[in-house]
C-alpha cells in the first residue's frame, strides 16, 4: 500500500474544508485550504496523518513542523499552538485525525511491552516525549489503508472497524513513536495520569501536591519527570493549559467572564492580566479573533 492511495481516497470522501466523519469511533478526515497562523489550542492524545500539506505546533516556544513525511503522535493532552500558514486551494492540508482510546493503548501498550523483541528502540528524538513524529513504515501505511477502506461498507465497519482501530495502534506502538505511547499509556504512566487528573478539573483549584499526590509521587520528583515529559514545570503546564483553553472558547463565541470561570479562574481581572502576558492580546482583543478550525486545534 502507499500514502498516493490514502490520499486518492480521502480526497474521494472530502469536499469541503473542515473535519468528515469516517464512520469509525475516533476517526476523522480533515481538510484545510485557507491559511491560518499558529493559535492556541490543545492537542488530545490523537494520531494524525497528513498526506498534503503541512501542519505547525508550537510548545513551550519551540516551534515544530510534520508533513506527508511524517505522521505525529500526541500521547497526552498537550497546551500547544498549531496553524497551517502554508495552506491554499492549490495546496490543501488533508489528512487523518485518529483518537487514541486509552483503554485499548493501555491493554496494547502493556502487551507489547512483555513481547521481546516486538518493539523497536527510536533513532532520535527532537520533541519531548509528550510529542513523538514517527515516519510512515509499511505496517502504519497498510494498517491506516485498510482502516479507511472500511469507510466504504456500514456492515464492515460495525463488525471489523475496532479490530482494523487496534491493529493501527499495534503499528504505531511499533514504530518510532512508539517510545512517546507506552510512556504515556504502559507501566509507568504516571505523569500522562496526572496530566489526565488536571484536564477533567481545569475549572478546579488543582495543586502540584495534588497531582503529585494522585500518582503518588513526591513533589519534586514530579517536577522532575513533567519537565522532561513536556518541556514545562507543572505550573507552567497549568496556566498554559487553562489560558489555551480559554482562548479556544472565547475565540468561538463564549462570554469572557464565562471562559474564565470555566477553567478555574475566580478573578476576572486575574485572568485578564495573566491572558494578555501570554498572548499578546487582552481577552475583548481575542474575542475578535477567528476561531482556530477543528482540524487544526487537535
Amino acid at each position: 500500500m502507499s500514502k498516493s492511495q490514502i490520499k486518492a481516497l480521502i480526497e474521494s470522501r472530502v469536499s469541503s474544508d473542515g473535519m468528515t466523519e469516517t464512520g469509525i469511533k475516533g476517526v476523522k478526515l480533515f481538510r484545510v485550504t485557507t491559511p491560518v497562523n499558529c493559535a492556541p489550542a490543545v492537542y488530545e492524545p490523537t494520531v494524525i496523518a497528513i498526506v498534503s500539506g503541512a501542519k505547525e505546533a508550537i510548545l513551550d516556544g519551540n516551534r515544530y513542523a510534520y508533513d506527508s513525511n511524517q505522521y505525529m503522535c500526541c500521547s497526552m493532552s498537550m497546551p500547544v499552538e498549531a496553524g497551517t500558514p502554508e495552506a491554499s486551494p492549490e495546496n490543501p492540508l488533508l489528512g487523518v485525525y485518529i483518537s487514541l482510546d486509552t483503554k485499548v493503548m493501555t491493554e496494547l501498550a502493556i502487551e507489547s511491552e512483555s513481547a521481546l523483541g516486538a518493539i523497536r528502540k527510536p533513532q532520535g528524538r527532537s520533541l519531548p516525549p509528550g510529542l513523538a513524529l514517527s515516519q510512515w513504515d509499511d505496517g502504519f501505511t497498510d494498517a491506516l489503508h485498510r482502516l479507511l477502506m472500511l469507510g466504504d461498507n456500514k456492515a464492515d465497519t460495525s463488525i471489523l472497524g475496532d479490530g482494523r482501530l487496534r491493529e493501527l495502534y499495534y503499528a504505531v506502538l511499533k514504530g518510532e513513536a512508539g517510545e512517546s505511547a507506552r510512556g504515556a499509556f504502559g507501566v509507568g504512566n504516571e505523569i500522562a495520569r496526572s496530566i489526565e487528573y488536571l484536564s477533567s478539573r481545569l475549572d478546579e483549584t488543582v495543586t502540584i501536591d495534588d497531582m503529585a499526590a494522585q500518582v503518588g509521587m513526591s513533589r519534586a520528583v514530579l517536577h522532575r519527570k513533567f519537565k522532561q515529559a513536556t518541556s514545562m514545570s507543572p505550573i507552567q503546564f497549568v496556566k498554559s493549559m487553562r489560558l489555551n483553553s480559554a482562548a479556544m472558547k472565547i475565540a468561538s463565541g463564549m462570554n469572557v467572564s464565562t471562559a474564565a470561570m470555566e477553567v478555574g479562574y475566580a478573578s476576572s481581572s486575574q485572568f485578564s492580566r495573566e491572558f494578555k502576558r501570554m498572548y499578546g492580546q487582552s481577552p475583548k482583543q481575542w474575542s475578535h479573533t477567528k476561531a482556530i478550525p477543528e482540524a487544526l486545534a487537535s
